[in-house]
């Protein structure tokens, strides 16, 4: 009886110190957003309806600076009020971001999270480049997640991610209001998978390990062993001589349907066959404001299920 006793006045305890830990603080919802091209966006910013079209009220975003594997600017940028701009073409120097004519996800992503969470302050960082891969075998000139595999400077996707990662949560003060934040990672959209199917069977063959190994890697920078991650399901435009664009595609899907399935704080969006491609790689403008949406719902049910 004493030891329950004892246990229950540690647990008030520990409580007590979350809390005054908490104090006087904003807490925010943080969500990141990764991939290639497809996390990108290449919708454009004019097809927006005018819910989508101007700044948001607390939503910000953190968009690191997509580059390369060598370079060593990759990850820089700031935090900013979330607008339309941060698709394909987005570029940061750390001091300014300039914003582009195209969206990805975020914005519905964004407006949707609003509604599933009233009044909430909630913080987007994102950092994707497009045509990069997992495996480094099938990065070819636009770069690897491979967490073990750097490029001639020692830096690559996974390091530029990290970049991003750490000064967006280093920052003490987000939206300058004066009160400290309190960042609680929440969820992790990864939507990626289309430059390892363009390459071998073996390459492909080998994605759900390279996922599992990446998401893990991605929650333990996060602090936070069992973060929901939301995958979105790769999908073929068909618009290609053979008919298929991905070579390997369907190898793809059953690894993301496997890492859905088997890990049980992952959800997989699968809307993405219906979409409408505005060139042989890309959704259109509507594919990218369903599937923020999508990814908002997955990820919101995720955190509502009781572990």
């Amino acid at each position: 009886m004493r030891r329950q006793l004892l246990a229950l006045m540690i647990l008030i305890l520990l409580l007590s110190i979350g809390v005054c830990q908490q104090i006087g603080k904003d807490t925010v919802k943080v969500f990141y957003l990764g991939g290639q091209s497809n996390m990108d966006g290449y919708g454009y910013n004019s097809d927006l309806p005018e819910s989508l079209k101007t700044e948001f009220q607390n939503v910000w975003i953190y968009h690191g600076n997509p580059a390369p594997d060598e370079d060593k600017n990759g990850g820089l940028g700031r935090w900013n009020i979330l607008s339309p701009g941060h698709g394909v073409g987005f570029s940061s120097d750390g001091i300014n971001d300039n914003l582009s004519n195209r969206f990805g996800v975020e914005l519905s992503f964004a407006k949707k999270l609003q509604e599933l969470y009233p009044n909430e302050k909630i913080a987007i960082i994102k950092y994707s480049r497009g045509g990069t891969s997992i495996d480094s075998l099938a990065a070819g000139e636009f770069g690897s997640w491979e967490a073990d595999y750097k490029g001639s400077n020692g830096v690559n996707q996974y390091d530029h991610f990290l970049a991003s990662l750490e000064r967006a949560l280093n920052t003490n003060d987000m939206d300058g209001d004066g009160k400290e934040d309190y960042f609680i990672p929440i969820g992790i959209i990864w939507m990626q998978g289309e430059q390892d199917a363009a390459y071998t069977e073996e390459i492909a063959n080998r994605y759900y390990f390279n996922l599992k190994r990446l998401m893990d890697l991605i929650r333990a920078s996060l602090r936070v062993d069992d973060i929901p991650v939301v995958i979105g399901k790769i999908s073929d435009s068909g618009n290609d001589e053979d008919g298929k664009v991905w070579e390997h595609s369907e190898l793809i899907q059953h690894a993301q349907e496997k890492y859905a399935k088997t890990d049980k704080n992952a959800a997989i969006v699968r809307s993405t066959r219906y979409y409408s491609y505005s060139d042989p790689w890309h959704y259109d403008s509507d594919g990218y404001i369903d599937l923020g949406e999508k990814f908002a719902e997955a990820v919101y049910l995720l955190n509502s299920v009781v572990k």
